[in-house]
């Protein structure tokens, strides 16, 4: 398209997930569930990891970092995908959408090296139990977290920044129910080869370390298990990676599901049916995965439901 043609933007066009109006109401229902309790999850996990002693050790402090960014990047997507359901324009500003997209960006490259993180924890933990609380002290544990952190904020500002300052056409309808990087890219008029590569490279390097990592860790484990003598230990060992390895197993699977597909095959329909389990539905998922059936978890939220109770009786009877 020539530049005389080129116009500018101040705002996007959201599709939404359908433009089928007799499922907008009740799929504004089911997310609205979904919301709430991925919400009240993490929200919950990050509260009673930071408020319960016992629950101060690393794995529960990568688990609250895990949390924190399920939430923040189910809240940066699912608040408009909501009102998209009830309101007629489906409108995003230009600043809002290089918003999104960034702090999507950060948040979701953070949990996956956050993934890999827990899966060296769990290695430590099984491999060098004696050596566990030198190898993984707080120091350590704070640059295991903050390096992703800077990591996926350079990583976010790049490429963001690489998007928004290219050339976009008249064309400012986005076929997805937020502003990801691939729908993005399909609105520029300019050359967008280098902006390509840059999402490739950065793609490939964040699925293959990250994974390579994890893998690493359970071969490692997986030895480790196998000469054990006790099968009440090696029952425990699995038990402790059960949780990590489905969250795992979901998580990356979805991701090589949508670009590792040929592109023969990928479309915007099957990009947008995989972001929606992976920003709404997985973050929803993990607190249970990793909370609910786990018995510190329970007795921590037994220990400060009973608290709360105590503290309420006495505001009762001081009144």
């Amino acid at each position: 398209m020539n530049k005389h043609n080129l116009t500018v933007l101040n705002e996007f066009i959201l599709m939404g997930i359908t433009d089928h109006p007799e499922l907008q109401a009740p799929l504004f229902g089911f997310f609205l569930i979904v919301c709430m309790v991925s919400l009240m999850g993490n929200l919950g996990l990050v509260i009673l990891t930071m408020i319960d002693s016992r629950l101060h050790t690393p794995m529960y402090f990568f688990r609250r970092h895990l949390a924190f960014t399920d939430l923040g990047y189910s809240t940066a997507v699912g608040p408009k995908m909501l009102t998209n359901f009830i309101v007629r324009q489906h409108t995003i500003s230009y600043n809002w959408c290089a918003t999104q997209l960034a702090f999507f960006c950060i948040l979701i490259v953070s949990e996956t090296f956050i993934l890999s993180t827990m899966a060296y924890d769990h290695y430590v933990a099984i491999c060098n139990p004696l050596l566990y609380t030198v190898i993984m002290s707080s120091r350590v544990c704070q640059m295991l977290v903050v390096i992703p952190y800077v990591y996926s904020v350079f990583l976010s500002l790049l490429m963001t920044i690489k998007i928004f300052i290219s050339s976009f056409c008249g064309y400012n309808v986005i076929r997805h129910f937020y502003c990801d990087s691939l729908p993005l890219i399909s609105l520029i008029c300019s050359n967008t080869y280098d902006i390509k590569l840059i999402i490739l490279a950065f793609s490939g390097f964040n699925l293959v370390l990250s994974l390579l990592i994890i893998l690493v860790s359970y071969m490692m484990i997986l030895v480790a298990i196998l000469k054990m003598n006790s099968a009440e230990g090696k029952l425990k060992a699995f038990s402790t990676c059960g949780s990590h390895l489905t969250v795992v197993v979901v998580f990356y699977g979805t991701l090589f599901f949508m670009y590792v597909n040929p592109k023969s095959s990928h479309s915007f329909d099957t990009h947008k049916m995989a972001s929606v389990f992976y920003t709404m539905v997985i973050p929803m998922l993990n607190p249970t995965i990793y909370s609910l059936r786990n018995k510190e978890v329970k007795n921590a939220i037994d220990r400060t439901w009973k608290v709360c109770s105590n503290i309420l009786l006495k505001i009762n009877c001081r009144l």
